[in-house]
């Protein structure tokens, strides 16, 4: 989970309203808006795993589920693109984690993830140190109820497997860090950073190149 920065709203939501209209009025041009204005902010990843999502491995996701709140239903902040996976995220959130309360839940167009969480190259989420007993509480139910950290979980291997590969460049970058003048080690740093902002679990990579961990 990243921080996301949310854009205009599409079009299309202006033209159905709650206590009129159900979910189910979207037709497939307004679903395509929808996930094409999602695809900008998310660059077709998961908003909560970070995972890599694809037609027909996905679905359009209701921070707060409309039906605790029908009055979020057409509400453009409240829409997330989530991946399928039925074991984690939007799927897991609504079907799986039992009870939680949505002010508890860091969202990511509001939240900043690297505030609560540290990374870890080896798949793990760890809470970051320091955090008061709110933000520990709501990185903690997030976790939970995402179940985005869970012990033997897919998303603890595939986070690992995609931070293997930049163990090694960082610790080449960090033994330069001595040798360059801190401008110039900052932008080679920053080079492997620019490059790396499109791919799927990019928290897991860019904590791995900062040694975060």
């Amino acid at each position: 989970m990243h921080r996301l920065q949310r854009g205009p709203a599409p079009i299309c939501l202006a033209r159905h309203r709650h206590g009129r209209d159900n979910w189910s009025a979207l037709d497939g041009a307004d679903r395509t808006e929808i996930w094409q204005t999602l695809e900008a902010m998310q660059s077709r990843r998961c908003a909560y795993c970070e995972a890599a999502i694809a037609e027909g491995n996905r679905h359009i996701e209701h921070f707060v589920q409309k039906g605790r709140d029908p009055r979020v239903t057409f509400q453009w902040d409240n829409l997330f693109g989530s991946c399928n996976r039925e074991d984690s995220c939007g799927k897991y959130k609504d079907h799986g984690a039992g009870a939680y309360k949505p002010g508890d839940l860091l969202k990511p167009d509001v939240d900043d993830p690297d505030h609560y969480f540290v990374f870890v190259a080896d798949g793990t989420i760890q809470l970051r140190a320091g955090l008061n007993d709110t933000d520990r509480q709501r990185a903690s139910e997030t976790l939970r109820v995402f179940n985005l950290d869970a012990e033997h979980g897919a998303l603890r291997h595939m986070r690992q497997r995609e931070s293997a590969g930049y163990v090694p460049i960082a610790e080449e970058l960090w033994t330069l860090f001595d040798e360059f003048p801190e401008d110039e080690w900052q932008q080679l740093l920053d080079d492997e950073l620019a490059a790396t902002t499109h791919l799927p679990f990019v928290s897991a990579i860019r904590h791995t190149l900062c040694r975060m961990s």
